[in-house]
């Protein structure tokens, strides 16, 4: 089929809020590592997708997943030994006394089920969340989501969500981590003046929807602190940055000192197999294991664990974290040039292969780019290269390649990034 037939038959059949990326959309028809290739066989730069974080179509992966399916796939009512192993594996990636883990088939059904640990631990319903956070695609987690309940289709936040600042030091309110921890306390504050108890607080350990933020040190110290001291549990969603992303630690959480009672995990720990998990302690399993089943049918398969713990020895064995750190260490240095030589270009942030550049209109006002990140990210998809945009205003390029992303690569993005700065008139 043509671009243009794909197109028309998307259109004919496909919901139509199921969007295509790029003015001119992309047909993939390959995937290798860091690269993506189209149906002429032109190689793209993937500096977009976090999903595949070993690489796509990484041979390891794929001889695990097919080896399995040839062999067996089957659910957990039977003894399996990937099941065991891959649980055990699993937990010894985490701090203590977080051991014990549900498997599921997606980050979304893992902040469902993480929802569902925390309220039948605190037996309370009120979370705390980020403003401008996005955790998944069900209906409780539009509900907690302000990037999609205050954005176009939303119907507004729902009572028991209670909403406080994203820490961005760069565009927000405050510059320091006390004041924004001061935000949850009032809204913990404002809870118990209403007699209302707290269930729990749940953030991105790096925001990326909101815009490929940073915490500033200290953020989540306090944050839990105030959160356990009301009863609640803390969640840290590692969907994004999980086994090393962030470079200097094995989940993002690590970099801010604190040790999680529920840990979510998705998109990397499958390499774009449909694979999910939740990790906790034993006293939350333990509220959890009330009477009720848990059951997912796909969730914890044999094929699901084989794929799971192949990624693992995968980022283990080509040592993909500190690959993380080298490169995006590279990176980040090239792309802290960019405000001398660029107007449009307000803040440079991140850390190992998790990496954001905010497009401003004004440096003094930081009116948003939105326009501009658009069509920087379409001109770098015509030269090859590939990334997104994100950020409550759409003007934050977003940077998140597959884990094997090279010093090379980083050197032909950045250079496709300044043509297409200089290209709509921006260089002083």
């Amino acid at each position: 089929m043509t671009n243009d037939e794909i197109l028309a038959a998307r259109r004919r059949f496909v919901g139509g809020n199921v969007s295509v990326g790029y003015r001119r959309p992309l047909q993939v028809v390959r995937g290798a590592m860091q690269y993506l290739f189209d149906e002429a066989g032109r190689r793209y730069i993937d500096a977009y997708n976090n999903v595949p974080h070993v690489g796509h179509s990484h041979p390891r992966v794929v001889e695990a997943a097919a080896r399995q399916m040839r062999a067996l796939n089957t659910n957990t009512r039977y003894l399996d030994e990937h099941l065991a192993g891959y649980a055990e594996r699993l937990a010894e990636t985490m701090p203590e006394p977080l051991r014990i883990c549900y498997f599921v088939n997606s980050g979304s059904e893992a902040n469902e089920l993480a929802l569902r640990l925390a309220r039948a631990h605190t037996r309370q319903r009120d979370l705390i969340v980020l403003d401008a956070a996005y955790h998944g695609n069900t209906t409780t987690l539009i509900d907690i989501s302000p990037y999609k309940f205050n954005g176009p289709g939303g119907q507004g936040q729902p009572p028991w969500v209670q909403v406080v600042p994203i820490p961005d030091v760069y565009r927000g309110e405050f510059r320091g981590a006390t004041d924004y921890a001061d935000t949850v306390a009032r809204a913990i504050d404002r809870l118990r003046a209403a007699g209302v108890g707290l269930c729990g607080f749940i953030a991105e350990s790096c925001p990326s929807v909101g815009g490929q933020i940073m915490f500033p040190p200290g953020y989540l110290t306090a944050v839990y602190r105030h959160v356990r001291d009301a009863g609640g549990v803390c969640i840290a969603d590692e969907v994004q940055t999980a086994y090393g992303r962030i470079g200097t630690h094995f989940y993002a959480f690590e970099e801010q000192h604190v040790v999680p009672d529920i840990v979510v995990l998705g998109k990397p720990i499958g390499n774009g197999y449909p694979l999910g998990a939740v990790v906790t302690t034993e006293e939350i399993a333990e509220s959890f294991d009330n009477g009720m089943e848990f059951f997912s049918t796909f969730g914890g398969s044999t094929v699901s664990c084989a794929v799971g713990l192949e990624v693992l020895d995968v980022v283990r064995d080509e040592q993909l974290q500190a690959h993380a750190r080298e490169v995006g260490d590279y990176l980040l240095s090239r792309l802290r040039s960019l405000p001398d030589r660029s107007a449009l270009v307000g803040d440079v942030r991140g850390s190992g292969l998790f990496l954001g550049v905010e497009l401003v209109r004004d440096r003094e006002t930081l009116e948003p780019a939105a326009a501009e990140a658009s069509d920087v990210v379409n001109r770098l998809r015509e030269e090859g290269v590939l990334i997104g945009t994100d950020g409550p205003y759409h003007n934050v390029l977003k940077i998140r390649p597959p884990m094997p992303f090279s010093v090379e690569d980083a050197d032909v993005l950045t250079s496709a990034l300044e043509s297409a700065l200089l290209s709509i008139g921006t260089y002083s």
